[in-house]
């Protein structure tokens, strides 16, 4: 990400503990991009690999940051709208 140009700090993380994941436990973590216009939200699920029984839910918001001018931008740069091919 840093070689696009743009830095991508997260400014907000929720999550939501359902079960403890334990020592050795194999888990399955599934993230999805689910806003790209103004900021970057990632759904994160994290499920038991073996039972997919559900551990947490969590999302990110990160927003692009000229790496040149520390400027935050408020629309998604080009770059990342080619990158997910939108």
């Amino acid at each position: 990400m840093s070689q696009s140009g743009y830095l991508w700090p997260i400014v907000d993380m929720r999550i939501k503990y359902v079960r403890p994941a334990r020592f050795n436990q194999r888990l399955l973590i599934r993230a999805e991009i689910t806003e790209w216009e103004n900021r970057l939200k990632i759904d994160y699920l994290i499920t038991d690999a073996l039972t997919g029984e559900k551990i947490n839910q969590a999302h990110t918001i990160q927003v692009a940051v000229n790496k040149e001018t520390q400027e935050m931008q408020y629309i998604c740069p080009p770059v990342l709208r080619e990158r997910l091919g939108v």
